[in-house]
């Protein structure tokens, strides 16, 4: 695997942890309640749940490339229609971050196993994986060295983008309330998410 290919899996998975989805709206609301305090085992929970997620989808697309060429590069263009839709859905999205505070007296333990399971259990999580992953991965180099790259790359970045998200909403909680800011938020995701499927359908058709 080149840098290159690296550092774009990097900045495409920051830009789609960022976008908020059920998982961010439950780390807001847990932090509107209770504040700060939240934020490791809210973080904790989303890096367990993405990894279970991901591994569950990486061994799918592991199969997939083994099996053949051709059906791995089907999957591949329809992973790049799946990130088209998830940007005009985000572009259409309203201002609003619908997160309401909770403020129900649970440990930290709890709060991790919540996050671990809205994270896991959420069927978009192994879609979004089964169409995000193949854009990146190289047929010819060694699959599980790929995968381990991939995973804590993801995992790394889940927890901060988690933990940031707790944070800010502990302590600037006008920001994520701010129906401007989410409105500028999700268009601009919106069209980077369309641009990089637009891009990857582009580089297939240039092979």
């Amino acid at each position: 695997m080149s840098f290159e290919n690296w550092a774009a899996f990097a900045a495409a998975s920051t830009i789609l942890l960022i976008i908020p989805g059920p998982t961010i709206l439950l780390v807001v609301s847990y932090a509107l309640g209770q504040g700060w305090r939240t934020a490791l085992p809210m973080a904790v929970g989303v890096a367990l749940g993405d990894f279970t997620a991901m591994t569950l989808s990486m061994l799918g697309i592991g199969a997939l490339l083994a099996a053949s060429a051709t059906v791995f590069t089907i999957l591949k263009l329809i992973g790049a229609g799946y990130l088209i839709y998830l940007g005009v859905k985000l572009f259409r999205a309203g201002g609003a971050l619908k997160a309401e505070p909770r403020t129900d007296a649970v440990s930290s333990a709890k709060m991790m196993a919540h996050a671990w399971l809205v994270t896991a259990l959420n069927p978009k999580s192994i879609t979004f994986f089964v169409a995000f992953l193949p854009q990146f991965l190289d047929r010819h180099a060694d699959f599980w060295t790929q995968m381990l790259i991939f995973e804590t790359t993801f995992l790394a970045l889940a927890f901060a983008n988690a933990f940031g998200y707790a944070l800010i909403a502990a302590r600037a909680r006008n920001v994520v309330r701010n129906p401007k800011a989410i409105r500028i938020f999700n268009r601009t995701g919106g069209t980077l998410l369309v641009g990089a499927g637009i891009a990857t359908v582009a580089m297939r058709s240039g092979n």
